[in-house]
């Protein structure tokens, strides 16, 4: 608590300093576990829980790791709609604050088009801002994209409430970079596509990897924009940052048994009903949709 007072001054934050107490989110319930089971097309009456569930009749409370452009907001998204939780993406709340030209804007625009990692503090301060408007709003429960990146971040988080697991996304670098270089956002409705058409032999006993281009409809292939950050120079810098701030994480989740590595084996319809069957989930939805 008293690190996280530390770093949060001399910031106005005093709103954003009373949320910080552990287990605010965890006693905020909008309904009992079992109403949930009840109410979920992911749990079957009779069906064990998720690995990493809520405890204490909350919502779960996840991280995703994994290096930038590894899928994170895509699976993330996907959970969240699932399980009815937030889902918290600290590289949105980076967008969201350059945009509004706020106190943060032309600090986070030298930061961003450099490569390098948002400071801790600003992190926090906008991932604060964002945990304290939901908790006004009765979300119970998360699922955190970016954050925490260090464990210095990690600790604070532990201050703030309790983790219970963490998926940690992971593909080869060279696949890395071929998907952010082949991102693209259309312009005029903001959502994202991918041109790369990624084939990757398998070799010494690895699976090949194959992800096919996510096109934009026709009314958006006109109006596709590359982000300023997805060079090749600003990407392997990302990746190098990325991965020697990672290592040190990862074990720190390792060591509390919270951390589940995922190797992805190729696009969405690949990897999503093995990440399902890892986390004990069930696309009930998708089946049905699949069978229609």
């Amino acid at each position: 608590m008293a690190a996280v007072l530390r770093l949060l001054k001399p910031s106005p934050l005093s709103s954003s300093a009373a949320f910080v107490r552990r287990g605010l989110l965890s006693t905020t319930i909008a309904a009992s576990e079992a109403d949930a089971r009840a109410k979920s097309p992911l749990y079957p009456r009779g069906s064990p829980a998720p690995r990493g569930a809520g405890t204490e009749g909350r919502s779960v409370q996840w991280v995703f790791l994994g290096c930038p452009g590894v899928g994170k907001g895509t699976y993330a998204g996907r959970l969240s709609t699932l399980l009815g939780v937030p889902h918290i993406a600290t590289g949105d709340l980076v967008r969201e604050e350059l945009s509004s030209s706020g106190p943060l804007s032309s600090q986070l625009t030298e930061i961003v088009n450099q490569g390098k990692l948002v400071s801790d503090e600003i992190i926090i301060r906008l991932l604060f801002k964002r945990l304290e408007a939901g908790e006004a709003k009765g979300e119970t429960g998360f699922i955190l994209d970016g954050f925490p990146r260090t464990i210095r971040q990690a600790e604070i988080l532990d201050d703030v409430t309790d983790i219970d697991l963490v998926v940690n996304l992971k593909l080869p670098e060279s696949v890395l970079l071929e998907k952010c270089l082949g991102r693209r956002i259309c312009g005029e409705c903001g959502k994202n596509f991918n041109v790369a058409d990624i084939k990757v032999q398998g070799e010494n006993g690895r699976p090949g990897i194959s992800m096919a281009p996510l096109p934009p409809p026709p009314q958006c292939a006109s109006k596709l924009v590359t982000r300023s950050d997805d060079t090749e120079d600003v990407v392997k810098e990302r990746l190098r940052v990325y991965k020697e701030k990672s290592q040190p994480l990862e074990e720190f989740y390792r060591i509390q048994g919270k951390l589940l590595e995922f190797d992805l084996p190729g696009g969405i319809p690949e990897s999503w009903p093995k990440l399902l069957e890892a986390l004990n989930l069930d696309d009930h939805e998708e089946k049905r949709s699949a069978a229609a």
